[in-house]
């Protein structure tokens, strides 16, 4: 079979779907490093009708300009915030996601960040490995106990939902800000009073133009005393500096999978902090989940080029 248009993606995935698109006979082009430096990006796109890209690929205008034939972004992640989506638009250039799949892995994470904050876990292995353990005492690295603590979820989307029900199995009690409300058995509560009064925040909302620093100096500040802040979203809604100043004696801790930059450059503040737990953007590195991602991207991706409505379009 004579290959077809060249597709592109931006890194190896996890499992088999990407045979499927050299079976439609594409010639598929995979970017087998674990960073795609921009200046390849724009060399590696060119002459593709496909693309691919993870969430660290700035897919923008000229990205775009670079593959004059390039009919779909089929990207493998929720969010589409790493592409220019007016100018796709523009272009003619359908733009898809992997909605939905993530969801329970993420907020899995979730709550092992909360865990992992609340009770010191991270403190506690490296006060273990590093010969410190000589005896028990009862005011050892004291945490947080989740039993009828208040935990505030901002985005009640499917994630913020799936987190909701992992924490009444911990005997929290939940409380939810949204842009509006919802049909939920949980008190909804305005953003401000939600952070004065929940023991955790966790964020998960997509970011947008409106949400970027969303968690700004003066909202973290407004946070309960000793509360914990937590963001499997996007690291974006937060604003790192004014983190790093609010985990310095007003918050007990932070556990964040995303952070802004991503990823921190070595030696950030962030890094130094004993209360901060941070894990290199793994909210829906479950295998099985990463290689539904793949199946998704790939019959969105195929949808396009064969001429079919994708089954999960953006734009």
């Amino acid at each position: 079979m004579k290959p077809k248009s060249k597709v592109l993606v931006t890194r190896r995935l996890p499992g088999n779907a990407l045979d499927r698109i050299q079976e439609k006979g594409y010639h598929l082009e995979v970017h087998e490093g674990f960073f795609l430096p921009r200046e390849d990006l724009l060399k590696k796109v060119e002459g593709a009708i496909g693309l691919i890209p993870t969430v660290e690929d700035r897919i923008e205008a000229e990205v775009m300009d670079r593959a004059p034939e390039l009919k779909v972004i089929a990207c493998y992640s929720v969010g589409v915030d790493h592409v220019d989506l007016e100018a796709a638009k523009a272009r003619g250039i359908r733009v898809t996601h992997t909605p939905g799949v993530l969801t329970e892995a993420t907020a899995d994470l979730t709550l092992a960040l909360l865990l992992a904050v609340a009770r010191r876990v991270v403190e506690g292995v490296d006060y273990a490995r590093k010969g410190l353990w000589r005896a028990w005492h009862p005011e050892l690295l004291l945490g947080l106990d989740l039993q009828g603590a208040t935990l505030g979820i901002v985005g009640m989307g499917r994630i913020g939902q799936a987190v909701a029900k992992r924490a009444e199995a911990f005997g929290m009690k939940v409380v939810y800000h949204s842009r509006t409300p919802k049909p939920l058995p949980y008190p909804y509560l305005p953003l401000e009073e939600l952070l004065a009064t929940s023991d955790i925040v966790s964020l998960h909302v997509p970011l947008t133009p409106e949400t970027r620093r969303l968690m700004d100096r003066k909202r973290l500040l407004a946070m309960k005393p000793g509360a914990i802040l937590l963001n499997t979203a996007r690291g974006g809604l937060v604003d790192t500096e004014a983190l790093v100043e609010a985990l310095n004696g007003h918050l007990f801790g932070a556990g964040l999978d995303v952070t802004d930059p991503e990823p921190l450059p070595p030696g950030h503040p962030l890094y130094t902090l004993l209360n901060a737990v941070i894990t290199p953007h793994i909210g829906s590195a479950g295998r099985r989940t990463r290689e539904r991602m793949a199946e998704i991207a790939v019959a969105n991706l195929l949808a396009v080029l064969e001429g079919w409505e994708p089954p999960n379009p953006v734009v």
